[in-house]
């Protein structure tokens, strides 16, 4: 008998995978590989080698890529200062191409001519897991099932798999789509999709406590920062996946970085999802505080700008295109001087600045205060209004000669 060609699958053990397994099997002549990237979603990972093998899978490839993808994925996000439509932190998106990344690596590794996933129609994932699959190889065909099969919702995912007894976590009733990695949980679905609900944030959120809560004693973190990435939390040195292990555990308790948000996805429609970000939410807000403290305001005003395109280009998928590797070169230029420490103070949701400091700064009191200073004369300052404001005068003269000449 021939071989049978092989087929990668990205393998969470939710819904949307769980039953993907026995479709192909049913639509498919294919060696079935399963592939769970682990990009920190350690609750999710009890028991899935199991499950896969026992839904159909001949292997499973378990990848723990946590760190790579906070120091690598995460961290570049940080240092772009990267936020989706003034809200979202891409927790989903840095995961994917990472995800594509590992997938594409199997698949070398196994021969495998297919690689198949679980992202369905309506969502963005599926644009971001599949460009990034053909910029890393252009030859691999995808088999996405959600866009050829006849289930049209998550209560007919549920009923294919109890057809086929495929054990799941969700229910009809607790009906969610969450993704979860290291740097956050989205949730959406069930009574989010009606934007007049008020979200069931007791029912909801799971990295992170209600602001009822949270404790009535704030509490104090100082992050060190070199060129743009953070080194020590508290003073004690950590790798990213510590950082962001601590950030999360302290974040969380306190309400920190729970996002509600009607966000424009990239194939055309809204949707509105919760967002738990709770360790990234104080990295991103405290390393702005440092780059307000050491870059030029030029540098500062244009990288805000540039933050805008860099969330959007994540967002939409182009993790590997040309434009996002120069926005990184000038990133990473920009970063060369914001090395310090800021401390921020965290009470019930709310993150209050608490001082920083920091060998490249750019702020002297000597200068800045209202005292004199042999770098600023007051007096100066006459012949700059002069030339600053020479345009205004001349169109007010403009102006009142019109007016006359009525």
């Amino acid at each position: 008998m021939a071989e049978k060609e092989k087929v990668v699958l990205a393998y969470s053990g939710g819904l949307d995978t769980s039953i993907i397994i026995p479709w192909l099997q049913e639509n498919y002549d294919l060696d079935i590989i399963a592939c769970c990237v682990n990009v920190g979603q350690k609750d999710e990972m009890e028991g899935i080698k199991e499950k896969a093998i026992a839904s159909g899978a001949s292997k499973i490839y378990v990848e723990d890529v946590t760190n790579e993808f906070v120091e690598e994925y995460v961290y570049g996000s940080i240092k772009a200062n990267a936020v989706y439509e003034g809200k979202y932190l891409l927790g989903t998106a840095l995961a994917r191409p990472l995800i594509a990344k590992k997938l594409v690596e199997i698949a070398h590794k196994e021969g495998a001519k297919y690689i198949a996933h679980g992202c369905t129609g309506k969502g963005n994932d599926q644009v971001r897991i599949e460009t990034a699959i053909t910029a890393l190889d252009p030859y691999i065909e995808i088999i996405a099932p959600w866009r050829k099969w006849d289930i049209v919702s998550r209560e007919d995912a549920i009923d294919y798999a109890d057809k086929r007894n495929v054990k799941l976590t969700v229910t009809k009733e607790k009906i969610y789509s969450r993704d979860h990695n290291l740097l956050h949980i989205s949730h959406e679905g069930g009574h989010l999709e009606n934007p007049k609900n008020e979200a069931k944030r007791d029912e909801l959120l799971m990295m992170t406590q209600t602001l009822e809560n949270a404790p009535d004693i704030p509490e104090y973190v100082e992050i060190e920062f070199v060129k743009g990435i953070p080194v020590k939390l508290n003073g004690e040195k950590l790798n990213g996946q510590q950082m962001l292990t601590k950030l999360n555990e302290i974040g969380g308790k306190h309400g920190i970085g729970v996002a509600d948000i009607l966000e424009n996805r990239l194939v055309g429609m809204k949707s509105r999802g919760i967002y738990e970000t709770p360790g990234g939410t104080i990295l991103i807000e405290a390393h702005e505080h440092l780059e307000r403290l050491t870059l030029e305001k030029e540098v500062y005003h244009y990288k805000e700008m540039i933050a805008l395109k860099y969330a959007e280009l994540v967002y939409n998928g182009m993790w590997f295109s040309g434009l996002k590797d120069a926005l990184d070169a000038f990133i990473n230029s920009t970063q060369e001087t914001v090395t310090g420490i800021v401390k921020l103070k965290l009470y019930k949701g709310n993150f209050i600045f608490a001082g920083m400091k920091s060998d490249n700064a750019l702020y002297k009191e000597e200068i800045s205060s209202f005292g004199g200073s042999k770098f600023y004369d007051h007096k100066d300052a006459d012949g700059f209004i002069k030339l600053f404001s020479l345009p205004y005068k001349i169109q007010a003269i403009n102006g009142i000669k019109d007016y006359i000449n009525k």
